[in-house]
């Protein structure tokens, strides 16, 4: 999201669509995280998979219904997401409510970073893959609390630092991460032609 590329695309006749922020915050020492706090009812383990592949389809479907890409997965898509060798279930957390699957966080570790600040040399590190709440189920803290267990288990794994991929129109999520430090780092823009362009 550089001044010569929108200047560009202006001049071209391409308006932007969509902007997508990577987010980032330490997980060092310095970066203490607050405690989950987990609304009344819910408990949280690990997904199983094979056994909890319908389940968490569902909530994802539901949870992102509007969301370009993540709300269409389907059994074929978590398959080839699972034979990935960063998969890992034990940094894939489901939440349930009267044993009913409610909530999700899905952490991931990238064994390089491919932007590490300047300065710095790569190394691992880890990722916010997914977070999703079942419609209903939101609004009690769920989203932030899943959030903070994703990210004590990766700090737990030794990572200093952790990204996150966002919509900037993301408003609520937006404001959940930011809440937890977490700020931008780049910003990928979509831009779609309007038709007609400028001399």
């Amino acid at each position: 999201d550089l001044p010569p590329a929108a200047a560009l695309a202006a001049r071209l006749g391409f308006a932007r669509t969509r902007v997508l922020f990577q987010l980032r915050r330490p997980l060092g020492a310095g970066a203490p995280l607050p405690e989950p706090r987990l609304p009344a009812g819910v408990t949280v383990r690990a997904f199983v998979p094979g056994h909890d592949d319908e389940a968490w389809l569902a909530v994802n479907a539901a949870a992102f219904a509007d969301h370009p890409e993540q709300g269409r997965w389907t059994v074929d898509d978590l398959a080839l997401r699972r034979a990935e060798p960063w998969f890992d279930p034990r940094g894939f957390f489901v939440a349930e409510r009267d044993s009913r699957l409610v909530g999700f966080h899905w952490t991931k570790v990238h064994e390089v970073d491919e932007t590490p600040p300047p300065g710095t040399s790569p190394g691992p590190i880890g990722e916010v893959y997914v977070v999703g709440v079942l419609p209903g189920a939101a609004g009690g803290g769920l989203g932030r609390a899943l959030t903070l267990i994703g990210l004590r288990h990766l700090q737990a794994e030794g990572l200093a630092a952790v990204l996150l991929y966002v919509d900037e129109d993301n408003d609520r999520a937006v404001r959940m991460y930011t809440g937890l430090d977490f700020a931008v780092h780049t910003r990928d823009v979509s831009y779609r032609w309007r038709g007609s362009a400028a001399d």
